[in-house]
């Protein structure tokens, strides 16, 4: 008893100790452009702008993207932006246009939107155009900025948990390859912020919706080389110079299929060592086959998720678990949701290992259901450890503006 006593006392000093490095290390992160602060700028306000609408259907309404003015970067550092991209430029194409120069038309937060009310997706987009070609205009969506919370943690506890029994660094520093499926695109930003800052991590992102697909890549400066046909081919044969210069190899390392996520599992073969799923329709709905524990796509799931350290992340809506207080559609689903998901992925794999826990993300009614093969610990207090832990590591090896403790000790719970 005196030696467990010992045991937790000390869980709980390195805790502390782990909690203060990561609050005092705060002075060396860039900013957070995607910082809750700003939300006000992309929330919605009488100058936003529709720059695309169309109907679509596979029951998401009126899909639409509208655009709101981003206060960040300011203008006196665009200068940066437009040397890098007249250097990107000589250096992909030295015998081209000499001397030419690229001019920052400005940057703009981009809300992917269904039935001109749901909000599918957040992203921050540039704006710019090659100085000799006016008409050039071209978008980029800004890979390192997370602007929604619940993404910063599904992020958050998703990273940190595979770390928990896989060498992610590896992936961080492109030694190794991380193989990661996103299930719902919305307007991209997770797996582009996922794809530009761990180089191992090749990533298969399935969307049913071809207008959701069109829009983000059209709209919200998703690259639209990651596009692929039906016979699983890339839609465009090569990228295009500016396509090269933007994204320096992150586009070639996405692939967009327009597919059903359940269709797409039960045909693929790729074994995945994270899997997101983040998938609503215009009415915020989570399809129930995506949930079902006698579905297809769990099944399908199961059998595609690395056996030993294989990781899903899932967003859920919540702002309450009693269906007489829910005021969102899939409130009173999310403990069904948890039960079934760690039911087929972990119970019904028969493995000694793993673990399925929540946390909640501030700010907004969301939780990240977190289901992981690769956790040996248990208790509440041996997981909460190594996923501060493994958080810090995450944060240092990404170079994250944001901090992943504040996204992982929110409300963690056990899925019993």
């Amino acid at each position: 008893m005196k030696m467990l006593l010992n045991r937790n006392l000390q869980l709980k000093l390195e805790s502390r100790y782990l909690f203060r490095r990561l609050i005092t290390s705060n002075s060396r992160r860039i900013e957070d452009e995607g910082d809750w602060c700003y939300s006000t700028e992309w929330w919605g306000n009488d100058d936003d702008d529709t720059v695309f609408s169309s109907h679509s259907d596979y029951g998401n309404g009126v899909v639409s993207v509208v655009s709101s003015h981003s206060s960040r970067p300011n203008n006196s550092q665009w200068y940066k932006t437009e040397n890098w991209l007249s250097q990107r430029y000589a250096e992909l194409h030295p015998r081209g246009e000499p001397n030419a120069r690229f001019r920052v038309l400005g940057y703009e937060w981009r809300t992917l939107r269904f039935n001109d009310v749901t909000r599918q997706s957040t992203a921050k987009v540039m704006l710019a155009y090659k100085e000799s070609d006016s008409c050039s205009v071209f978008l980029r969506q800004e890979p390192h900025c997370l602007a929604v919370p619940y993404l910063k943690s599904m992020v958050s506890a998703g990273l940190a948990s595979i770390l928990c029994n896989y060498d992610l660094l590896s992936c961080v520093y492109g030694t190794n390859t991380l193989k990661v499926l996103c299930i719902g695109h919305g307007g991209g930003s997770l797996p582009l912020f996922l794809a530009s800052k761990i180089p191992g991590a090749i990533i298969d992102i399935v969307e049913i919706d071809p207008i959701v697909i069109f829009a983000s890549t059209q709209a919200m400066g998703f690259p639209a080389y990651s596009t692929m046909n039906k016979s699983g081919l890339r839609s465009h044969s090569k990228p295009d110079l500016i396509d090269e210069v933007l994204w320096k190899g992150v586009h070639e390392r996405l692939h967009l299929y327009e597919a059903d996520a359940e269709h797409f599992m039960t045909k693929n073969t790729t074994v995945y060592d994270m899997v997101f799923v983040d998938a609503y329709d215009g009415e915020d709905i989570f399809p129930h086959k995506l949930w079902d524990p006698d579905s297809l796509f769990l099944k399908a799931l199961s059998e595609r998720l690395h056996p030993e350290h294989g990781t899903v992340v899932v967003n859920l809506h919540s702002d309450a678990d009693n269906s007489e207080e829910c005021l969102l559609p899939m409130g009173k689903y999310v403990s069904q949701v948890c039960k079934a998901y760690k039911k087929v992925l972990l119970d019904d794999f028969e493995s000694e290992c793993g673990l399925a826990f929540t946390v909640n993300a501030p700010w907004v009614c969301n939780t990240s259901l977190v289901v992981s093969r690769g956790f040996r610990n248990s208790t509440h207090d041996l997981v909460l450890n190594d996923l501060i832990s493994k958080s810090l590591k995450v944060e240092n090896a990404l170079n994250l503006p944001f901090s992943c403790l504040q996204y992982i000790k929110r409300g963690l719970t056990f899925v019993e």
